[in-house]
């Protein structure tokens, strides 16, 4: 039995969790609506303030899909509840970011200013001008998201300039070194 897939997922006051046929789960809560589609393999099953996944049979994919399942309806409870976040940090002289709308105005040292628009259910802040934080219900989407901004300039190894996640580590390399002589 999978350690994490049996672990029954405790549903929270203001939040309900409905089965459809096909697996298809719903959960509502105060921070948002999100859907999603299971395998039908699986039994996903709402009872008594939880909700309990169980599966068939040994059988390898089961398995793997067991905890998977588990996992994923966790986020979506937590994230109808608290929500997810990422921040990110701008590194750079001149480099920074303001808000515009409901995106972002970045300046990252290219010729123009990059614009970007956020997706369905996300929210883009900006602290000070060079801290961005991406929020949403789906933790997929605030990841996607993050990672895409951070795409727009990643950080170069020598000076360490660009967009980088708060508190990631960044190896830096020496750079060139004067030839004797």
């Amino acid at each position: 039995m999978s350690r994490i897939g049996k672990q029954p997922i405790p549903i929270p006051t203001g939040v309900t969790v409905k089965v459809d046929a096909g697996n298809q789960v719903t959960v509502k809560g105060p921070g948002g609506e999100l859907k999603d589609s299971f395998s039908p393999d699986l039994t996903i099953v709402v009872e008594g303030g939880q909700v309990l996944i169980s599966r068939p049979s040994d059988v390898r994919q089961h398995r793997a899909l067991h905890g998977l399942t588990r996992s994923l309806l966790a986020n979506m409870v937590t994230g109808v509840t608290e929500g997810f976040s990422k921040r990110l940090e701008i590194q750079g002289v001149g480099y920074r970011a303001e808000k515009q709308g409901n995106g972002l105005l970045l300046r990252l040292g290219y010729s123009h200013p990059i614009v970007v628009e956020p997706r369905a259910g996300i929210t883009l802040e900006v602290e000070g001008t060079t801290n961005i934080v991406v929020k949403g219900a789906d933790k997929q989407s605030v990841g996607q998201t993050a990672a895409e901004i951070r795409k727009l300039r990643k950080v170069e190894p020598y000076r360490g300039k660009g967009i980088r996640y708060a508190g990631e580590l960044v190896r830096r390399k020496a750079g060139k070194s004067k030839a004797g002589g």
